[in-house]
C-alpha cells in the first residue's frame, strides 16, 4: 500500500526441493509475533538443540523505529514462547536520524553467542552494533545478553568506509 511504506511483515517462503536452485519457492504464510506491526529481518540459529528467531520489529508503546527480539520457534512461523526483547536503540549512536536496532546476525564462537546489529538511519550514521551472551546463559533472558557501549563498525573517513551497517556473516 503506497499510503503505509512501512507496512513491512515477515513472511516464510519454503523449497520443496533439497537444492534451492532448482527446487520450486511456495509462500508457507507470515510470521506470526505479538505485534501486527513494522517486521524485518529475521535470522535462524540453533543453539543447544533449540531453533530461535531473531529479528527487528516495532512494539506498540516504545518510541523507537525498530528494537530486537529473540524467540525459540515452534514452527517457521510460530513462536514457542513470548519474545525476549533484547535491545532497544538508547545510545547516541544507535539513534542518529532514526533509533533503529536491525539486520541481526548470529555468531557463535568460543563458548558465547554474539548477535550484530545495524543501527541508526542508513545513511553515513549507518553502523553495527553488538549483543553478546555466554554460551551456557539463558538466552532467553535479556539480563543475560551484554550490548557493547561502541559500535563495533562505523564511519571511517580515513578509510573512505561510508554507513558500513547491514550485515551478514558467511
Amino acid at each position: 500500500d503506497g499510503d503505509e511504506p512501512f507496512h513491512i511483515r515477515t513472511y516464510v517462503l519454503q523449497c520443496d526441493g533439497a537444492d534451492p536452485l532448482t527446487g520450486r519457492w511456495s509462500v508457507l504464510g507470515q510470521l506470526q509475533t505479538p505485534w501486527d506491526s513494522f517486521t524485518l529481518d529475521s535470522t535462524s540459529f540453533v543453539h543447544r538443540g533449540v531453533r530461535y528467531l531473531c529479528w527487528a520489529q516495532q512494539e506498540p508503546g516504545i518510541a523507537t523505529n525498530s528494537n530486537l527480539y529473540l524467540a525459540p520457534l515452534a514452527s517457521p512461523t510460530t513462536l514457542a514462547a513470548p519474545p525476549a526483547r533484547l535491545t532497544v536503540p538508547t545510545l547516541a549512536w544507535e539513534v542518529q536520524g532514526f533509533k533503529v536496532a536491525e539486520g541481526p546476525a548470529v555468531l557463535l564462537r568460543n563458548d558465547h553467542v554474539f548477535i550484530t546489529y545495524s543501527a541508526s538511519a542508513t545513511d553515513a550514521r549507518y553502523c553495527m552494533g553488538m549483543l553478546s551472551a555466554r554460551a551456557d546463559a539463558d538466552l532467553m533472558d535479556p539480563a543475560s545478553w551484554t550490548k557493547s557501549p561502541d559500535p563495533v563498525f562505523r564511519t571511517s573517513v580515513a578509510h573512505h568506509v561510508y554507513g558500513p551497517g547491514h550485515n551478514s556473516f558467511t
